[in-house]
């Protein structure tokens, strides 16, 4: 009784913290915009219209998207952990984001080379062609792992063939930016980066009814993966389905890294390191405590790093992935080093 109020309390202090760094997302930025006039603008008040574009068009949809992709990715890289019983497995490792970067890079080439016109040189249209085609090489990749995860029972075996379509498509990937313009592989290359920024007003609403969709998906599989970590063999002597089960995890896994990295760019280190950030905190193995806590400290780190990549000094954004590798580099190293 007495560990579930110290879990509650930890919970509410996350919370807490969270709130205040959506918070100062919204007023900290290359323009730090003073605390009345940001009240003056969300009640409603005369408020400068300047202002008010720059928080409602740009600040908000910002953390909102980091807010979302925090969560998303943190709780996918639980998912693949807790499944393949890898402490160093990510979403990544089943190259749905490198299927989304050679869904980007067919993009580009055929806009570039047979259009004979940079994408990039499309304005707005460029970001929703590579949304799209991000997306679709996201989903496709996860089509053949779910084909070959029905085939299987090894999940090592998956993994290696996982990395495998990763190397494939990342040489893929290579081959057609040598033929693409300068213009594209430069937007290939910040796309590459990642960003919080791509997602504005008129794309969040889909954006975030697909994360939440996966997010409260994700809370259902609470008692199965409890079973899960028990083994094969006692999971399907409870009447566990290991071949569904698994079937389902990879799927809302997949899915949730598809939207992130479709709209955000390929996110580095979130999924790896959060899910043990959460496991120190709370010190258990409950998942019925660790998917919620995993979705808001992920949450909360994302926002921190949203918060830095806009830090005042800086000239617009710096990359999402520079920062989330400072703070993940160093707990993938503690994993490594708790292990010996």
């Amino acid at each position: 009784m007495n560990h579930n109020k110290l879990n509650i309390s930890i919970l509410s202090i996350i919370i807490i913290i969270g709130i205040i760094l959506f918070i100062l997302n919204l007023f900290i930025g290359s323009v730090t915009i003073p605390v009345n006039d940001l009240l003056n603008v969300f009640l409603d008040k005369e408020s400068n219209q300047t202002i008010s574009t720059i928080v409602f068009q740009y600040r908000l949809p910002q953390a909102i998207t980091a807010l979302l992709a925090g969560g998303a990715l943190s709780v996918a890289g639980l998912l693949m952990q807790t499944l393949f019983r890898n402490p160093l497995a990510d979403p990544s490792m089943l190259g749905i984001s490198s299927g989304a970067g050679l869904g980007v890079a067919i993009t580009i080439l055929l806009t570039g080379v047979l259009g004979n016109k940079a994408l990039s040189s499309l304005g707005i249209l460029s970001n929703i062609g590579i949304c799209i085609s991000a997306f679709l090489g996201a989903v496709l990749v996860l089509l053949v792992i779910l084909g070959f995860s029905s085939r299987l029972r090894n999940m090592t075996t998956l993994i290696i063939i996982g990395l495998m379509i990763s190397y494939l498509a990342g040489s893929l990937t290579d081959i057609l930016k040598f033929f693409s313009l300068k213009e594209d592989i430069h937007a290939f290359v910040i796309w590459g980066l990642g960003s919080f920024s791509a997602v504005g007003i008129s794309k969040l609403g889909f954006y975030s009814v697909s994360i939440i969709i996966g997010l409260i998906a994700s809370l259902f599989l609470s008692k199965i993966l409890n079973t899960l970590i028990l083994g094969d063999l006692y999971a399907e002597n409870l009447g566990l389905n290991i071949k569904r089960t698994k079937l389902i995890t990879i799927l809302i896994s997949g899915y949730l890294t598809a939207i992130v990295t479709a709209y955000c760019g390929p996110i580095a280190f979130l999924g790896l390191a959060i899910p043990h950030m959460t496991r120190f905190i709370f010190k258990t193995s409950d998942h019925r405590i660790l998917l919620p806590a995993t979705i808001l400290i992920g949450m909360i780190v994302s926002l921190f790093c949203n918060l830095i990549a806009r830090a005042p000094g800086f000239e617009g954004n710096l990359p999402i992935n520079a920062i989330t590798a400072f703070i993940g580099a160093p707990v993938v190293i503690w994993v490594i080093l708790r292990k010996r």
